[in-house]
């Protein structure tokens, strides 16, 4: 059975992947992969506030001690925290325990190399061919060479130094009233305390986790409640991470959402301007929309775009030398600062760009015209090609006729739930709704 997705391991708590047994296994298997016979031989565990993520810890942490490599544990920890903390403390792997968006009965796990980078699919398929071959393969070493388990108790503080140091000391976001939705995840310290140390004035929204509150009808999926907390506080900018907080969102000053299209224009034109944008061009997914593309030509910067991911546009940054790109869903990499998706950087760079140039973020988007654009998310029985079913393929052929070459149609599968995703879109929102509409409830009617 397959163990890894687009983003690491994933799914319900405990079926497979996610039970103890399984868990255990994998911690096995990452241990004696990295186990150096000369090294520090630490790996570093980070996770969100999941209920699960206790038993999902103490499994990895027996896994990999029982090979001989230690453990750190840093508790509740952004995504991009622990990435960065492994890179910077020297640690041979990172873990995260996380479902990020997910709802809390998932749980999950993505794994980091030694540059805080996520591992190769070779790695992952090395370590799932460990897991899976019960009879042979794991190397059980001898009592007096198993692992210890550490913690770090400063990790929050250090990654707050860190994110901060990405900016000018000059900058002061004194007067500047934030509203920020931490989906009572990850960043529920972070991001409300990052901004407070730099002079905000900060309203919090979810900012109390019981374990199974985390992206409930909060966060990066649900900007609601964010738009109107905004505009009845009178704030100047929202900022909502989803659970692991390697996404950031944001709602201008009027509580109109700023996704990560626009978040990425603001960003790249900036970069342009500074000359800091290598290659002057921005890598993105199949999911950003037409009119950013259109956008970015305009201001001279060409748009790349990678399946549907962020570990894939980071790959193909590093392929081409590209430092800049993300997902329309809020993943930012900015490769100067972090090397994978930076929720609290995100926010504090596109406040400070804000700050900087004295405009608010509707005026910094103002020149963006994004197409009307429909994402339809249809859950099926189980996981089938949507090719094979004629009918479907059809309805794709003669949406993309009849958008006639200005629009797009994408129709694929969920890499981490069982999930079509369905995307239109077009010039004319009336001809994307039908469209949308047509093909997502063939899918529901033949796949569901």
């Amino acid at each position: 059975m397959k163990l890894f997705g687009t983003d690491g391991i994933r799914g319900a708590v405990n079926s497979y992947p996610m039970t103890p047994e399984t868990v255990v296994r994998v911690g096995m298997a990452i241990g004696q992969i990295l186990h150096r016979n000369n090294g520090k031989n630490m790996i570093l565990i980070g996770k969100d506030t999941r209920l699960s993520g206790y038993m999902i810890e103490s499994a990895l942490t027996s896994g990999i001690c029982a090979m001989g490599m230690n453990v750190t544990l840093v508790g509740p920890l952004p995504t991009p925290g622990v990435a960065y903390l492994t890179k910077s403390l020297r640690f041979d792997a990172g873990i995260v325990i996380s479902a990020s968006h997910n709802p809390f009965e998932d749980n999950g796990i993505k794994i980091f190399d030694r540059d805080g980078f996520k591992l190769s699919d070779a790695i992952e398929q090395t370590i799932e061919s460990l897991v899976l071959n019960t009879k042979d393969g794991l190397t059980l070493p001898h009592a007096s060479k198993i692992g210890k388990a550490f913690r770090l108790e400063d990790a929050t503080a250090r990654y707050i130094e860190y994110v901060k140091s990405t900016i000018s000391r000059d900058v002061d976001f004194d007067g500047l009233r934030v509203v920020v939705d931490s989906a009572n995840g990850a960043a529920y310290k972070v991001t409300p305390l990052l901004l407070a140390e730099l002079g905000a004035e900060v309203i919090s929204l979810n900012d109390d986790p019981d374990g199974k509150n985390i992206n409930d009808h909060c966060g990066s999926l649900y900007l609601d409640n964010l738009s109107k907390a905004v505009v009845s506080h009178r704030a100047h900018v929202g900022i909502a991470h989803d659970g692991d907080a390697d996404r950031t969102l944001m709602c201008d000053e009027f509580g109109n959402t700023i996704d990560g299209d626009l978040i990425m224009a603001i960003w790249a034109k900036e970069l342009q301007a500074q000359g800091k944008l290598r290659n002057s061009t921005v890598v993105s997914t199949v999911m950003s929309n037409l009119g950013l593309e259109h956008y970015l030509k305009r201001e001279g910067i060409t748009l790349l775009r990678t399946k549907v991911g962020d570990r894939y546009v980071v790959e193909k940054m590093l392929e081409c030398d590209y430092n800049f790109g993300g997902e329309q869903s809020g993943h930012i990499i900015s490769l100067a600062h972090s090397t994978t998706g930076d929720g609290p950087i995100t926010a504090i760079q596109i406040l400070d760009i804000a700050w900087k140039l004295k405009k608010p973020l509707s005026e910094l988007v103002s020149e963006v015209t994004l197409y009307p654009q429909v994402l339809k998310n249809v859950r099926v029985a189980r996981m089938q090609d949507f090719k094979s079913f004629p009918e479907i393929v059809s309805a794709i052929s003669e949406a993309e006729a009849k958008l006639n070459g200005s629009g797009r149609i994408l129709v694929r599968p969920s890499g981490t739930e069982p999930k079509i995703r369905i995307m239109v879109e077009g010039q004319k929102k009336a001809l994307v709704d039908e469209i949308a509409d047509r093909v997502s409830g063939l899918v529901e009617r033949l796949m569901a």
